[in-house]
């Protein structure tokens, strides 16, 4: 079965899933590097083509570099096709009043020497606090780079709709925004619509099965209890208890599980397949750990939910209580439970 593909920007192809990076980054169980380079050349021959990661996600870039490297001859014979590689500039916390475009071009050097590339093909640029002015500024020295050659695309993570205007109307030409989009969240739906779709701003989207949550693993089962397995399940968890706690998400669950009886599918795919179908949404962002996903991943692309699928989700979302506000507000709320989990400083722990 194909992986289905479209074009982010006109003549930039990639692959509508996406082989998330996060997993390989530690909080998620041991990592085999022969394993994973072993996955990702899978995930290629299977059509996903398109890898996601980040400057911060420990050793990541350095994995992916190393499975490009290992792989070359075959790249440059066709027998592979050609990736796509989505990297992330994250600023720490600790340096955005202070950051310089030196320290900017040094990071963007980095990720290009660790990747083994001469050219990003995408940038997801993040902010941590938009009470400190550097954004618009920092932005723009990605454009200088992005003439430079060392860039293609730009793009951004997590801004919400007043931001996002603020790099657009600077002169930033931003062809992407990697944010949270599920059954459990749509934030996005009340803040990015219009300008996304004014700018031609595809939705790359992370989240769509709540780190696992949304699956048959789940169904029927007893609220967990802390700790939790991984940094997914927390940082989740938090979603449902905004969503409406764990009893209605049980609700959910059993009406997702109804409609993939219809489709020989499971929770995890029709949850996906839901927000593959959403506007401006390019693709979805899959912290696939093995190959055993692969099946699920080439279900999703095996069917199309129906009018009256949607409207039964659409009935499940309308009496959700929660998240509300912007794209990402409730991480941004200093000491809030979800500001609590996150870490702000990677980049200056790794040094």
């Amino acid at each position: 079965m194909k992986i289905d593909r479209t074009e982010l920007q006109p003549g930039y192809s990639i692959s509508r899933i996406i082989k998330g990076g996060w997993h390989l980054a530690g909080g998620h169980g041991a990592v085999d590097e022969r394993q994973a380079i072993e996955d990702m050349r899978a995930f290629v021959e299977a059509g996903v083509t398109t890898f996601d990661c980040a400057d911060i996600y420990t050793g990541v870039e350095e994995l992916i570099g190393k499975f490009m490297k290992q792989h070359k001859d075959a790249f440059t014979a066709g027998d592979l096709a050609s990736v796509q590689i989505h990297t992330k500039y994250v600023p720490d916390g600790n340096a955005l009043a202070t950051l310089t475009k030196a320290e900017t071009v040094g990071i963007i050097d980095r990720s290009l020497q660790r990747l083994g590339v001469e050219r990003l093909d995408l940038v997801q640029f993040a902010w941590w606090d938009y009470a400190i002015h550097g954004y618009v500024e920092t932005a723009l020295h990605l454009t200088d780079l992005q003439k430079e050659g060392k860039i293609r695309y730009i793009g951004v993570t997590n801004f919400d709709g007043e931001h996002l205007k603020e790099l657009l109307e600077a002169g930033v030409p931003v062809a992407a925004n990697q944010l949270q989009y599920s059954v459990l969240d749509h934030r996005v739906e009340r803040d990015l619509p219009g300008l996304a779709q004014e700018y031609g701003i595809g939705y790359l989207c992370y989240g769509v099965i709540a780190g696992g949550f949304l699956s048959d693993r789940y169904l029927d089962s007893r609220e967990p209890v802390e700790p939790l397995e991984n940094r997914s399940l927390i940082k989740y968890r938090l979603i449902i208890d905004e969503f409406g706690g764990f009893a209605q998400f049980q609700e959910v669950l059993q009406s997702l599980r109804a409609i993939a009886d219809k489709y020989n599918s499971g929770i995890a795919e029709v949850a996906t397949r839901y927000i593959l179908q959403k506007h401006m949404v390019a693709g979805v962002i899959i912290g696939a750990r093995n190959l055993d996903h692969l099946t699920s991943l080439e279900k999703v692309c095996g069917f199309s939910l129906d009018s009256v699928d949607l409207k039964t989700i659409s009935e499940i979302v309308v009496g959700a209580r929660g998240p509300g506000g912007p794209v990402f507000g409730l991480e941004r709320e200093k000491e809030g439970k979800h500001s609590k989990i996150m870490r702000y400083n990677l980049n200056e722990q790794r040094v």
